[in-house]
């Protein structure tokens, strides 16, 4: 999988390697035991956290009893999980909690946003960014920088680029940034950037008043494509904490997201009235 890094391969083999444990009722203190590994080692290999050597792959579906088939695919998994993505190039710029995410954006085909207080880091323009990293402490220098790298996968072509949905809130359009110029920059981009085939940005009107998403926070669902002979990674659901994020991927869970992104879809915009909106408030802003 081209410029997406280990990180999908990685989940793949922990998820099949989990499967195989389950279907063949070992417990995972059991094959930590007759594997000689550690249990928070399984832990981390089932949960997609570390690369898994070729000789653990072996022995982990010997263990579990596991096809010749599925042996060889886990192990073409496991080699293409030492893959690195371009985001490793800088370090601690990245947190580790969020290179897991930048990698799925990466391999993902579908991606939908939706944003109540801030534009998607996928939208933003250089002047937004630099406002948005300049206000949150600890930020380590570069990250405008791999901001603006990651919308690369917008604009690239092999793999095609993943289809952009986004939905965001009208505060998130009035709720300036200091450069007043560097705001409307920053909208001017929303309408430009709406006008690829891959991209489409509407908004949630205040005429639209509460809605079941309003206290969710920001979210982003992930789609991915089909994988070949491993089974296709699973409809992801993203949410940014102060400290961390979440990633939700059980199916009541994906269903309850699914469900609120159908409400939100229902009552935002169309593309061409958001893009009205957008204009709108564009003028509004005084750049003295």
């Amino acid at each position: 999988m081209p410029g997406t890094g280990s990180t999908v391969p990685r989940r793949q083999v922990g998820r099949l390697m989990r499967q195989l444990r389950e279907r063949a009722g070992i417990s995972l203190l059991a094959a930590a035991e007759e594997l000689e590994f550690s249990r928070a080692r399984m832990y981390r290999i089932e949960n997609g956290e570390v690369a898994v050597r070729k000789h653990d792959v072996i022995a982990m579906c010997t263990v579990y009893r596991a096809t010749p088939r599925m042996t060889e695919v886990l192990i073409g998994l496991a080699q293409e999980s030492k893959a690195k993505g371009w985001w490793q190039a800088y370090g601690d710029v990245v947190p580790s909690w969020f290179e897991l995410y930048v990698g799925l954006e990466q391999a993902a085909r579908r991606l939908r946003s939706f944003a109540p207080t801030l534009i998607p880091g996928l939208l933003q323009s250089p002047e937004y960014a630099e406002h948005v990293f300049g206000t949150w402490p600890g930020v380590r220098p570069g990250a405008v920088t791999v901001r603006m790298e990651r919308q690369r996968v917008l604009t690239r072509s092999d793999p095609p680029a993943p289809v952009l949905e986004a939905i965001v809130d009208e505060g998130v359009l009035r709720r300036a940034i200091p450069d007043r110029l560097g705001m409307r920059k920053q909208l001017a981009h929303l309408v430009n950037v709406s006008t690829r085939p891959n991209v489409c940005v509407r908004v949630i009107p205040f005429a639209a008043g509460p809605h079941k998403a309003a206290s969710s926070g920001q979210f982003t669902i992930l789609d991915f494509p089909a994988a070949g002979a491993a089974s296709p990674e699973p409809t992801t659901i993203y949410c940014e904490t102060l400290t961390g994020a979440l990633y939700l991927d059980k199916l009541p869970e994906v269903e309850a997201y699914e469900s609120t992104w159908a409400e939100l879809e229902a009552i935002a915009l169309s593309q061409e009235d958001s893009d009205d909106l957008i204009g709108s408030v564009i003028k509004e802003i005084d750049v003295g």
